[in-house]
């Protein structure tokens, strides 16, 4: 704005104009849960497309002609594609950075979607699924280096919680959308929205994300919160560490052994309960719409269950960071009981009750193991240590899914479920051994960074 003023000193009172630039954002307050939010959203969005497949599951069996062990070919095409990424996507957040890489793989994962509908036979839906697996990938390892670079240490498990819970909320809203759509437009349109809404997510993740030392919307008390709350990076780590670094550490084997056997179940709740319900409980596609989706309800929560348990462990019973987040998972694994009884029970409503324990249990567990990796490895290192821990869970994944396409229709799901159970139970015992390596390391680690700061 224009304005008029005097020089103190008695000149004249000759006008002088003074232009002031009102171009500056305003900063927005909690700006950080702003961006989890974000991609909560994206995590919504990339869950709806890839569990689109699961809710189509009975109809596309008939339609396409598959039996059950070539669906669970058109599934591991995806855990396969999924696999490979994990770390690849990962390395490329890590060297690309989270705009740009975020944004162009939810574009090619969105692409891929909606060319589903073009599929004639299992074989060219397998082919398009391994496409979307490739591009899928990025979601964990982009949303846990979200959470390294804005997150202060004790937030951190929160911030998972929230936008882990965009993992079920995305499968959550499959059922009910997918089947309305295939019912109201044919089974195509389910996969052409849920694949469109990827494009105007990227867009909206594009113009809006930056880095917290970059963003014009965070308030400096904000951005120093941040810092202030993180452990700071060595000075070693400034250098990005090579990959054989990350993968020689037994922090990374601590986490990658426990996704490997926690994956199993989510793998199952994602992309055959659907069938499961049809085949074993007898459901049509209107009753899988209006039960199908409840397990993942009670995921959100034991996702959000699971980011709020842990400060409260080291708030009031004063255990150690690390420790807080073992402690959740070792309750989550003790609850993946229940839903390893699910082949014992006669009523279809009681197994639906006991999936939604397995599915609160799991991304409890989920959220808890994610969060480590933000933990224990400095910001630039999350990306690649998350996406390879991914690629030990989707191995998981993938062989429990052909172990499914092989025995279900044999031998029956109910010894499939009990295994289920067992493998949490391992991978918490093995966590816990392994961790106490981890602490004994940290310690060893800040003695000598503080002996070569005093040299």
């Amino acid at each position: 704005m224009f304005e008029f003023a005097h020089r103190i000193g008695g000149q004249a009172g000759r006008p002088r104009f003074r232009f002031e630039q009102e171009t500056e954002l305003k900063t927005i307050i909690g700006l950080r849960w702003w961006i989890i939010a974000l991609v909560c959203a994206g995590t919504i969005v990339n869950y709806l497309s890839r569990n689109a497949l699961g809710v189509m599951a009975p109809e596309l069996k008939t339609l396409l002609h598959m039996n059950t062990q070539q669906y669970s070919y058109v599934v591991g095409a995806f855990q396969i594609g999924y696999t490979i990424m994990q770390p690849v996507c990962g390395l490329v957040i890590d060297l690309i950075g989270l705009r740009l890489g975020f944004a162009l793989f939810a574009c090619l994962w969105s692409a891929t979607g909606m060319l589903h509908g073009l599929a004639s036979g299992w074989l060219s839906l397998a082919a398009l699924r391994g496409l979307m697996g490739l591009s899928e990938a990025v979601a964990i390892p982009a949303g846990m280096k979200v959470v390294a670079e804005w997150f202060p240490n004790r937030e951190k498990s929160v911030a998972v919680g929230y936008f882990n819970a965009g993992t079920s909320l995305g499968s959550l809203l499959a059922p009910p959308l997918v089947v309305f759509l295939s019912l109201r437009y044919g089974w195509q349109s389910a996969f052409a929205v849920t694949g469109a809404l990827g494009f105007a997510w990227a867009a909206i993740w594009y113009l809006f994300y930056r880095a917290p030392s970059d963003h014009a919307r965070i308030g400096d008390n904000e951005r120093m919160a941040i810092i202030e709350g993180q452990t700071p990076v060595a000075a070693h780590a400034q250098d990005r560490r090579r990959i054989r670094e990350v993968l020689g550490t037994r922090r990374f084997w601590a986490i990658a052994q426990a996704r490997f056997f926690a994956e199993p179940a989510w793998q199952t709740f994602s992309f055959w309960i659907p069938l499961y319900l049809a085949t074993e409980r007898h459901m049509d596609l209107k009753q899988i719409a209006l039960f199908a989706w409840l397990p993942f309800l009670a995921a959100d929560v034991g996702g959000l269950f699971g980011g709020y348990l842990s400060p409260f462990l080291m708030k009031r019973l004063r255990v150690p960071l690390i420790w807080s987040r073992v402690a959740g998972v070792v309750l989550g694994a003790f609850m993946m009981i229940g839903p390893a009884c699910i082949g014992l029970v006669a009523s279809p409503y009681q197994a639906i009750a006991l999936f939604c324990v397995g599915g609160f249990a799991h991304q409890m567990i989920s959220a808890l193991v994610n969060t480590l990796a933000a933990d224990v490895f400095e910001p630039g290192e999350v990306g690649t240590a998350a996406g390879f821990a991914g690629m030990a869970a989707w191995i998981g994944g993938l062989g429990f899914s052909l172990m499914v396409g092989a025995l279900a229709d044999r031998i029956g799901y109910t010894p499939l479920f009990g295994a289920l159970g067992a493998f949490d139970l391992i991978g918490a015992t093995l966590l816990v051994i392994l961790m106490r390596g981890v602490s004994r390391d940290a310690r060893l680690h800040r003695v000598e960074n503080g002996a070569s700061s005093a040299a």
